[in-house]
């Protein structure tokens, strides 16, 4: 492909962030800045048999390969078009059966490494980015991160050695740190996983707390939106983050993850700390200590529910976590504190697995309002809970409450996704 570059877009040295994207033209809240299809793509394990391998479409009736029995797809074309990565895994899974459990990181690094062997010239994905310069920050990785990238080299050479040449060592950490610092979460409208992909040219905004522009998915497609308006000359700035916590989480995990600090305007300003941190109304009020000491538990609860929902068959004992930590949190906490929506949202998330629509339904309303307020005016967080919403009020037989949220829907998708979407039109009849 010749290198075309990009209608409206250009890439520019952004002063004190390295590389960025800016707009050539204006654009108004709602236009497409620019779609990208993925250099390359992975279903997650999870989601077999509910979407296509290659094209990301959910359905129900898709056909399975007819020697793994495992790898699900719309019909012989998308087949055909993704059996160039699925053979990586056809063979493979047959031959391992159960142990067959390779990261969904390793998995991507593979189809990413098949890719480059036959790929001549740059692809749609690199108009402005050849993948090959996608940042790793290999001198920041620290021996937690370090030991990490091993153990996915060591599983790539376990489960891909036999279909796949590998290049050396060093160029491996590069590939898999390039991966972690730039690879996306392909999310559906709920803002569930289905999959993991890199999107060079994506990879290539900067972010900000408070961005102008938001990433959504169709299919392995991933469409650029303004949610403000942007002036000609502009910097595009996307969200790395979920924008619900303080600052100072937010810092901290931009440092964990992404080895930088945010100085943008909501960093500087802290306007949303306050509501984002409310506490109960009590006549002596929590002394400092005990906010602090409430603080460092919420954030080990939050990790340790993390942990807790990789393993299987303890449903129970989640939403035990759960409601235990919002009494806790409670006695210091207001129900709009973060932490205390946080829990509230998983524990939404446990009673929706369970079938307990009663349950998450209440939840869902605790949580609702609080979001409006402290996200972006235009967020999938708030979207996909106004369409959770109106989903368990369709499921609970009350018409008026389901049509009120998945209108809010409406008014939300219309921006992030345009009126042509699918998930908009679905909510409009």
């Amino acid at each position: 492909m010749k290198h075309e570059g990009m209608d409206g877009i250009e890439s520019f040295e952004s002063p004190g962030k390295g590389r960025g994207l800016r707009a050539t033209r204006p654009y108004r809240i709602g236009d497409l800045l620019f779609s990208c299809p993925a250099y390359s793509h992975v279903l997650s394990v999870s989601e077999r048999g509910y979407i296509c391998e290659h094209c990301f479409t959910r359905k129900e009736g898709l056909a399975k390969c007819g020697k793994c029995k495992k790898a699900f797809y719309c019909n012989v074309e998308c087949q055909r078009g993704d059996w160039a990565m699925h053979k990586l895994e056809c063979s493979a899974m047959c031959a391992f059966g159960e142990n067959w459990c390779p990261s969904e990181t390793v998995r991507l690094v593979a189809r990413i490494i098949a890719t480059l062997k036959v790929q001549k010239d740059r692809s749609a994905s690199e108009k402005l980015l050849l993948l090959k310069d996608m940042e790793a920050n290999l001198d920041r990785l620290d021996n937690e991160k370090r030991e990490m990238n091993e153990a996915d080299i060591a599983g790539l050479h376990h489960f891909y050695s036999k279909h796949l040449d590998f290049p050396d060592h060093q160029a491996l950490l590069t590939l898999f740190a390039q991966v972690n610092c730039n690879g996306f979460t392909v999310e559906d409208e709920e803002l569930s996983h289905l999959g993991s992909a890199v999107f060079p040219d994506v990879a290539l905004m900067n972010h900000s707390c408070c961005p102008n522009a938001i990433v959504t998915y169709r299919g392995t497609l991933a469409e650029v939106r303004a949610v403000q308006d942007v002036g000609q000359g502009d910097e595009i700035y996307t969200s790395y983050i979920d924008l619900l916590y303080p600052t100072e989480d937010r810092i901290e995990r931009l440092r964990d993850s992404y080895y930088f600090s945010c100085d943008c305007r909501e960093c500087k300003t802290k306007s949303k700390d306050k509501a984002k941190m409310k506490l109960r109304k009590l006549s002596d009020g929590p002394r400092p200590e005990e906010i602090r000491e409430m603080v460092r538990y919420a954030r080990i609860i939050i990790d340790d529910f993390r942990r807790a929902k990789h393993e299987k068959n303890i449903l129970f004992t989640l939403l035990e976590m759960c409601e235990l930590s919002m009494d806790k949190m409670g006695a210091v906490f207001d129900e709009s504190n973060v932490y205390m929506l946080h829990m509230m949202y998983q524990a939404m998330g446990v009673c929706l697995f369970m079938e307990d629509y009663d349950s998450a339904l209440s939840y869902g309303e605790k949580v609702i309002k609080p979001f409006s307020q402290l996200y972006p005016a235009y967020s999938l967080n708030v979207a996909s809970m106004y369409l959770k919403l109106g989903r368990l009020h369709v499921a609970l037989g009350r018409s008026s409450a389901a049509s009120t949220a998945l209108k809010k829907v409406t008014g939300q998708h219309e921006v992030i996704h345009m009126k042509s979407h699918i998930h908009t039109s679905e909510h409009t009849h």
